[in-house]
């Protein structure tokens, strides 16, 4: 016997709207188009016949009939959610897209005040829908429903330690903000804002489905406002308020470094000033748990002067290059190299900074270049090859 998808029944409700219809003088396949409209399951148009065939069944009202079409109409076939049965997830997500559209204003300085309450409201909507239907009441005896820290707090909360750092550090700034004014430091809040803005999306995706994500809705504003050189110069030299100073204290009270280095927590990008190819100019996202994350993360978590990063001048390379290959290799030879590998520009160049950073770097401060290691361990190969080596005197400067 062929077993039924019991999500694919109908209920007794919408057997009582079925026979309403079929009463107004609907088809069959009408009937069963609109069934369908926002339905895990669908049905086929024999389930109809059995309601037609089925004598006991007592037609729904007209006035329920009208709500099962208004609902029905309510759909959004993007996301899939329902005015009617979906309203806090439709205000979760409209309260962050609120958020980081007001964050992202040109015309706006009530920024981080606002960002901050509407993102609480964004989480809270989004747990409680959680927590609902997971059959965990709520809405307490004295009628007030489950607060945020509530939430964050229970051994069952779905989101991890990184997630609900953010949070509550928002949650301080969004507390303080109904006592102090905040002064000018919405752009020393963009990295809390921006990974709070994206655990939001990964958090309704994982929860509840990929096609609540709000890239479509939000594109790729989730970034946020860039800032300029002069920007960051200003927010620099600001004068902080004494009150400002004491939240940023509490905000990060307790937390570890790996916690405060947690991208969840706060979004962390590095920026570096070099000219390059089209091709390796533009930004490119990792997944923050991938291993390739991780060597990204170890290769930023140290930084290094120039002078450490490109230590040899060429008499230097020179040396080195002739004692580990026995061969020999002097500043003309140096010379055909650097140009041979594109080391760096020529002579008198109108560009003379544009050098390959993995081999070489230009100081304008006494116009001449230094080498990193490796581009030492690149000549060192390069000799040690008969034939590269060869070709290597045999270029034409």
């Amino acid at each position: 016997m062929l077993l039924r998808n019991p999500e694919g029944a109908l209920t007794d409700h919408e057997k009582r709207i079925v026979k309403a219809l079929l009463a107004e003088g609907w088809r069959n396949q009408d009937i069963q188009a609109l069934l369908n409209i926002g339905r895990a399951a669908t049905i086929n148009s024999a389930r109809i016949t059995e309601v037609k065939k089925n004598g006991e069944i007592i037609p729904a009202s007209p006035d329920a009939v009208d709500l099962f079409k208004a609902k029905k109409q309510r759909y959004d076939p993007k996301t899939g959610l329902n005015e009617f049965d979906h309203e806090r997830l439709i205000r979760a997500r409209e309260a962050m897209i609120l958020a980081v559209q007001i964050y992202n204003s040109p015309t706006l300085r009530f920024k981080s005040e606002v960002y901050c309450v509407l993102a609480n409201i964004a989480w809270t909507y989004l747990l409680h829908e959680h927590y609902q239907r997971k059959n965990v009441p709520i809405v307490g005896l004295d009628g007030r429903t489950l607060l945020l820290g509530q939430m964050l707090n229970r051994a069952d909360c779905p989101l991890s330690r990184g997630i609900k750092d953010n949070i509550t550090s928002l949650k301080l700034i969004r507390d303080a903000v109904e006592h102090q004014l905040m002064g000018r430091t919405d752009r020393s809040r963009s990295p809390l804002f921006q990974s709070c803005a994206l655990n939001f999306d990964k958090t309704i995706c994982t929860l509840f489905g990929d096609e609540l994500s709000l890239k479509d809705d939000l594109s790729f504003a989730l970034q946020f406002s860039k800032l300029s050189l002069e920007q960051i110069s200003a927010l620099q030299d600001y004068e902080i308020p004494e009150h400002i100073k004491a939240l940023d204290a509490r905000l990060i009270e307790g937390m570890t470094d790996d916690q405060l280095r947690d991208v969840e927590y706060q979004f962390q990008v590095v920026y570096t000033l070099d000219a390059s190819s089209k091709s390796q100019s533009h930004f490119r996202f990792v997944s923050p748990g991938s291993e390739e994350a991780t060597q990204i993360h170890a290769v930023l978590q140290k930084y290094k002067p120039a002078d450490e990063l490109y230590p040899h001048k060429p008499s230097k390379v020179v040396v080195v290059v002739a004692e580990k290959t026995g061969k020999a290799f002097n500043m003309f030879t140096h010379a055909k190299a650097w140009m041979k590998y594109r080391a760096r520009p020529k002579n008198r160049s109108v560009r003379p900074a544009e050098t390959n950073k993995e081999y070489c770097i230009y100081h304008a401060a006494h116009g001449d270049y230094t080498y990193s290691d490796k581009w030492v361990d690149h000549l060192v190969k390069m000799v040690r090859d008969v034939e590269e080596y060869q070709s290597l005197l045999a270029w034409k400067i």
